[in-house]
């Protein structure tokens, strides 16, 4: 049986939740490394087994198409993304890898995705000796299931065949994780500025607007898809947006648009109720919407104030 979550298992202990329905594919074949850095943002061709990478995939003017996780698992590359940006990344990898000896293979629905999220993921996850960079995975067995742990900012998830999930998610119960919902690991989320493709960012949202130069782009590797764009706002100009974090004085929907002298400047894409923060929220805001500013949500009465993220 699921035990009973403590008051904060995300801050204090560890949650358990089933990520199985973001999108997996798996590359294999003597040039998958190479087909796959003319693809995406990030140096693919740096991996060793064992590592990975965070990496955007562009269209030829540089809007994102769909970010994605990349692990080097030695035979293989293993890439994950949001459900929604499944069929466009996909559909950009097989095109691509024409000419390449690679393969594209699909995996959603034969791999199953359990996060671990809190101060206790790697004491329950038996991978105390998980390297602290975001993306190192390894091997391991929990609950006589073989699996891929993989450490996240968060805490540590836990890559298995599909039909073995609640096998997996059982022992992790028994060893003290805690069932939560998406909602309440949001919360997170939104704390460290962390955009949600498909909520936050979107086929309109290039890299830099989104904060993600650092995290996400090489300015040293060869040639992709959307480089021109990115490397010349990066290196000349400036973004029109940047994504920033609000302060509410109350929850606010979704969707709701942000005024600044009467001007819509953004629209927000997260809400989030923080116990140390109270609502804290993620938009994309015109730039004249600097840190410090405050903007009106809606008709009002609701307002926020604008901050850089992370959040303090």
């Amino acid at each position: 049986m699921t035990p009973i979550a403590a008051q904060d298992p995300l801050r204090s202990g560890a949650g358990l939740l089933d990520r199985s329905d973001r999108g997996k594919l798996a590359l294999r074949g003597e040039q998958t490394k190479a087909a796959l850095n003319g693809l995406v943002t990030n140096d693919v061709e740096a991996l060793a087994p064992g590592e990975g990478l965070y990496a955007a995939v562009l269209s030829p003017k540089g809007r994102m198409l769909g970010d994605l996780r990349v692990l080097d698992a030695g035979d293989e590359l293993l890439l994950d993304m949001e459900r929604v940006a499944l069929q466009p990344v996909f559909d950009v990898l097989r095109h691509g890898l024409v000419g390449y000896a690679a393969a594209l293979d699909k995996r959603t629905l034969q791999r199953g995705l359990l996060s671990l999220v809190g101060p206790r993921s790697r004491e329950l996850a038996g991978a105390p000796d998980l390297p602290d960079t975001e993306h190192a995975h390894r091997e391991a067995t929990i609950g006589g299931v073989p699996v891929r742990l993989i450490a996240t900012h968060f805490g540590v998830d836990v890559l298995c065949d599909a039909q073995a999930s609640a096998q997996v998610r059982e022992a992790l119960h028994a060893a003290g994780a805690a069932a939560v919902s998406e909602e309440q690991v949001d919360v997170l989320r939104v704390e460290a500025g962390r955009p949600r493709y498909g909520i936050d960012v979107d086929d309109t949202t290039i890299p830099q607007e989104a904060g993600l130069n650092e995290r996400a782009v090489s300015f040293t590797k060869g040639c992709y898809v959307g480089q021109e764009t990115v490397a010349r706002l990066h290196y000349k100009g400036k973004p029109n947006r940047h994504l920033r974090g609000l302060r509410l004085s109350e929850a606010v929907a979704p969707g709701t648009p942000l005024r600044l002298a009467e001007r819509e400047v953004g629209r927000l894409t997260s809400c989030a109720l923080s116990p140390r923060l109270g609502p804290v929220g993620l938009a994309l805001l015109r730039r004249e919407a600097e840190p410090g500013a405050t903007v009106v949500a809606g008709d009002g009465p609701a307002s926020a104030v604008v901050v850089a993220l992370p959040f303090d």
